[in-house]
């Protein structure tokens, strides 16, 4: 079973007995893992927002509230497998750990029928990405949400280091590969900086100022550019 089936595994067992606990070790006997792997489990659940508490005790366990769980969403079959493959190409990106956060959730409030149908066509989808692109820091997506000016070394195709401060305005995606595009005061212009060749960046803390964009503005000599939500 892969994490994203064990985790909406996890949601059923515990609402099939809840309110009475289930202890890690009995819930890893189950699933067939370590105990710290259903307790790393159960963390991540908890903080995608999923009504789990534990409680302590010889007798103790893990609690699902009955009350409180998230309502069966009414998504077709095709829907769920939209979401499922639109958050999983999120995987490698500066958004993946909310983006698997957000499946938990859409997984843990969908129908058990329609789930296992999306589930089954998913896994017959798979992604081709760079062997050597690292993923981005997730630094990167909160910079661009928090409008913080970035400090960071970047090496370029051929190899060669570069320090600079850039601000933050957007990110192009193209074959699987991210770029954030931020106008760089070192070359006092917009460009694009492939991810996976940032060698090391953190937020300086100075709010950048308010700058447009637009990917089509963008110099790209490839396809055609498109937003993800348009004006």
């Amino acid at each position: 079973m892969n994490r994203t089936d064990r985790l909406y595994a996890l949601v059923e067992a515990l609402r099939a007995v809840a309110p009475r606990p289930l202890s890690a070790r009995r819930l890893a006997e189950r699933f067939e893992v370590s105990v710290r792997t259903i307790e790393r489990d159960l963390s991540a659940l908890q903080q995608a927002g999923v009504p789990i508490w534990a409680e302590p005790g010889r007798t103790g366990g893990y609690c699902l509230d009955r009350e409180h769980t998230l309502a069966p969403l009414g998504l077709t079959v095709d829907e769920a497998l939209a979401v499922t493959v639109g958050l999983g190409a999120l995987a490698n990106g500066p958004f993946r750990d909310a983006a698997a956060r957000a499946l938990g959730k859409v997984h843990a409030a969908t129908r058990d029928e329609r789930l296992a149908e999306s589930l089954a066509v998913a896994r017959r989808i798979a992604f081709l990405e760079p062997d050597d692109e690292d993923a981005p820091a997730d630094v990167v997506a909160a910079a661009l949400r928090d409008g913080q000016v970035l400090r960071l070394r970047y090496r370029d195709r051929d190899g060669e280091p570069s320090d600079r401060e850039v601000e933050p305005l957007g990110y192009v995606v193209r074959d699987g590969v991210w770029y954030l595009v931020a106008w760089c005061r070192l070359r006092r212009a917009v460009r694009a900086f492939r991810t996976g060749r940032i060698v090391t960046l953190e937020p300086t803390g100075e709010q950048a100022p308010l700058r447009p964009f637009r990917a089509s503005d963008l110099d790209i000599p490839y396809g055609t550019t498109r937003h993800v939500v348009e004006d």
